[in-house]
Parts: C-alpha cells; sequence; structure tokens
C-alpha cells in the first residue's frame, strides 16, 4: 500500500510538472517611461516583433507621463509579485529605481534595463542610444550651422533623466571643444511635455531677442519650441532631438533645421531579445550603445533613414490588440 501510494503521489507531482510546462507561457515584461509619444509607441512595436520572433509573451504597461515617476515604481512591482520571467525596464530617473530593481534581482528576475540609465548595477544588459554622442553630434551641427558664433539657449527634459542629461552634457562638450564663441544664455526645463516647453521658448524667446539658435533634448522638447518659433513667425536654428509626423513637418516647413534621432523600433526589439536570452542563461553584454544620426531637409528622404523613421506599427500594435 505504502509502494502504491509512493507511485500515485509521483505520478501526481510529474504530471503536474507537465502540466505546467504545457500551459505556461516565458513573459516579459516591457515598462516604458511613458506611452503617448510617438517614441515610446515604436519601441513598443519593436518589441512585440522580438516577442513573436522569440515565441514568448509580451506585457506592457507604463506611466502616462516621463513626470509620473511612483506610478511607473509601482507598475515594476506589480511586475514582481506576477512573478514574470524578465523585466525590460526605461527607468525615468537614474536613483529613484535603485530600490526596485534590486528587488527584482533578488527575486532572480533579470532585468534588462534601456533608454536611459540608472544607479545600480543589479541588471543584466543596457541597451539604449548613445545618448551622450547624440548631443554632442547636435552642439556640433548647431555650432556649423550658426559658423561658429551665436547665441543660443537649451530646452532640457526633466531633472534626474540619465538619458537626456546626458544628450545635454554632450550638446554643451560638443560647442565648447568645436565652437566656443557660441554663448549658452539660458535653460529651462521642459518636462518631458510639449506646453511646458512651448512656455519656457516663449519665456526665452522674449528674454533673449538676440537669440540665433536653441537645443532640444527630446521629443516634446522639439515640438514646443518649434510651436513657438511657428506662433512668432521666427525661424531660428533649432536642432531638436527624436522624431515624429510633427517634428518631420516642422523639419520640412524650416521651423527645424535638424533632427537628432534614435532607433526607437530596434531600441524594443533588442531589449527584448536580450531579455530572452537572459531568461535562457545565456550571457549577454552589460551595455549595447546604438548610435544616433542626423537628419535635415537633405537626407530626409533616403531609403534608410525613411525605414527607421516610418516604423509599420500598425502591423505590431494593432495585430497584438494595443
Amino acid at each position: 500500500m505504502k509502494l502504491t501510494h509512493r507511485r500515485v503521489v509521483i505520478c501526481a507531482l510529474v504530471l503536474a510538472a507537465v502540466g505546467c510546462n504545457r500551459t505556461h507561457r516565458t513573459t516579459v515584461a516591457m515598462i516604458p517611461k511613458a506611452s503617448a509619444d510617438l517614441f515610446w509607441q515604436s519601441v513598443h512595436a519593436g518589441a512585440v516583433k522580438a516577442s513573436w520572433d522569440n515565441k514568448v509573451d509580451l506585457v506592457w504597461d507604463g506611466p502616462a507621463a516621463e513626470t509620473d515617476i511612483a506610478t511607473e515604481m509601482q507598475i515594476v512591482e506589480t511586475m514582481i509579485n506576477r512573478q514574470v520571467d524578465a523585466i525590460c525596464l526605461a527607468p525615468s530617473d537614474r536613483s529613484a529605481f535603485k530600490i526596485v530593481v534590486n528587488r527584482a534581482a533578488k527575486a532572480g528576475i533579470p532585468v534588462i534595463i534601456y533608454d536611459s540609465g540608472m544607479d545600480s548595477e543589479n541588471y543584466r544588459t543596457f541597451v539604449a542610444t548613445d545618448n551622450y554622442l547624440g548631443g554632442r553630434m547636435g552642439g556640433e551641427r548647431l555650432g556649423e550651422r550658426l559658423s561658429g558664433h551665436g547665441k543660443i539657449v537649451m530646452v532640457k527634459t526633466v531633472p534626474g533623466g540619465a538619458s537626456t542629461t546626458a544628450r545635454e552634457d554632450g550638446f554643451r562638450d560638443g560647442l565648447k571643444a568645436k565652437y566656443p564663441g557660441i554663448e549658452i544664455l539660458d535653460e529651462r526645463y521642459g518636462m518631458a511635455s510639449v506646453a511646458q516647453s512651448l512656455t519656457v521658448t516663449e519665456n526665452m524667446l522674449t528674454a533673449h531677442p538676440e537669440l540665433q539658435g536653441i537645443f532640444c533634448s527630446n521629443e516634446s522638447g522639439s515640438l514646443g519650441a518649434s510651436q513657438a518659433l511657428r506662433a512668432r513667425g521666427k525661424k531660428l536654428e533649432l536642432v531638436g532631438f527624436d522624431s515624429s509626423p510633427s517634428l518631420i513637418e516642422a523639419l520640412q516647413e524650416g521651423w527645424i533645421d535638424t533632427l537628432v534621432v534614435q532607433d526607437p523600433f530596434k531600441m524594443g526589439e533588442t531589449a527584448v531579445d536580450f531579455a530572452v536570452k537572459a531568461i535562457r542563461g545565456e550571457r549577454t553584454p552589460k551595455k549595447i550603445a546604438l548610435p544616433p544620426r542626423l537628419v535635415d531637409r537633405g537626407n530626409l528622404h533616403d531609403p534608410a533613414i525613411n525605414a527607421q523613421l516610418h516604423p509599420d506599427l500598425r502591423r505590431y500594435l494593432d495585430a497584438s490588440g494595443y
């Protein structure tokens, strides 16, 4: 009787294990800083493609605004409690997310950091645009457009944002190294808001009527600044960061001279690819830097740039029910 009972128990455990293997689907949680901007939609589409390619489930969840740090942290906590197999996180603040990332690591959940860095080493891979290089390219471009002399301002993004701070630092260093004759008169935060970026640009235009150029370190800042110039009918040398249909339109109309663009689709795809590698126990590099590029009216319609600027979002997001 004891032997028979033991066999039944063993069989039950084996069947339960088989059943779990049949029903469990590897799940990757993808947490962006926000979800409204085209940049994050493109990241999402790339992540969906990678989830299809790797035959895993994808959970996409993020706050409405990049400034809502508390909500983003709560989403990370929820995914840890849900025991997802891996987390891809774009931290909106470089220091605040250390606690939750460390908690995920303790729970045995590999974390892939993407877009923006953070003050923790408890992640497997960091996937991001080389933001410092992008900022430096923007500074050199604006300096070139102003022939090395002039007065400019910066529309920054948010305090504590690692990716945009790197762009802003790179921009200053690029100017200082090659065009020391250009003076930065003012720097203000647009707080990742088009409306706020428009307002701070208006205020700087009023405070500095001699202004000749503007640098913006993200999509909402670039759009807000270009709208302020359009409203005044005043064309300056504006170098912005990121892309969207509205920014491309402003570029074509001359309100923006140059955009420093990323490849958010590739970023999302790469983050999920390496999350799956981490789940499988494969070695992954600590950092992957994706190169930025400059886009202006002269190269806007190049096939490679056109493909990067216009990923097929509908194919991935509509088919996934997002």
